[in-house]
């Protein structure tokens, strides 16, 4: 199975600041992935030509299963998470990871019914500061909705904005989880044209077999958006 996670910023590229919405389709596309998770994706806002992203980009991966979470409010539109399977969705859940007085940010928390049985996996975008993002981890893994799921394979892809990779150490490891985007300096993510941070990463349990794990760095990805998308191959254990 083939996951792949992307900040797509909009659509909008990284280096040249152009609205090319098709160009971020060709780089996923170019993946073939089964489960894609999308950081920053507009609706209805002018910046990106007031498109409907979520319905045009499942329009062009031609999968039926999705959920859109509309985080940030503007005054047309927002942005958000958008999850696509090409496996039923069985579960979905948006949840809310706003700390008093910081941006509005969110969690897509899905079980999907794969051919190798069932999956729940997270697509976020965490905050800016530090002590934000660890309250954000420590809220999503003893929320009652996620801990609903507890004993599923799970993984929990995204933009962490996790600068200092400090969250590896924190609440992940107590519940059982892995950074499979390990050690940070083989997967600097952002920015795309000339990566020097690991902001685009994946946690997993125990129960994923990760086979292998990658950033896309064609030319096209470093066109497209100002971060590089991150490519996970695994299999639930027992199965692959």
């Amino acid at each position: 199975m083939r996951l792949l996670s992307y900040n797509i910023h909009k659509g909008i590229g990284g280096r040249d600041r152009r609205y090319r919405l098709e160009r971020i389709v060709e780089v996923i596309e170019g993946e073939n992935p089964d489960l894609i998770c999308l950081q920053e994706v507009d609706r209805h806002v002018a910046r990106s030509r007031h498109d409907d992203q979520p319905r045009e980009l499942c329009r062009a991966f031609r999968f039926e299963e999705h959920c859109y979470q509309l985080n940030v409010k503007l005054k047309q539109g927002g942005y958000g998470n958008l999850l696509v399977s090409r496996w039923p969705i069985r579960e979905r859940h948006q949840l809310s990871l706003r700390m008093k007085w910081r941006k509005q940010r969110g969690a897509q928390v899905a079980v999907i019914e794969t051919p190798e049985g069932l999956l729940r996996l997270v697509n976020w975008h965490l905050g800016l500061a530090e002590r934000e993002r660890h309250w954000q981890v420590e809220h999503l893994l003893r929320h009652e909705l996620f801990r609903r799921g507890d004993g599923l394979p799970t993984v929990i892809a995204g933009d962490f904005n996790d600068w200092r990779n400090t969250l590896a150490r924190a609440a992940f490891r107590a519940y059982g989880f892995r950074q499979v985007t390990a050690p940070p300096s083989r997967f600097r993510s952002f920015p795309a044209y000339l990566p020097v941070a690991a902001l685009d990463k994946a946690f997993a349990c125990t129960a994923i077999d990760v086979r292998h794990v990658r950033l896309v760095h064609t030319k096209l990805a470093r066109e497209a958006s100002d971060h590089l998308p991150l490519v996970l191959d695994f299999h639930l254990n027992g199965a692959g």
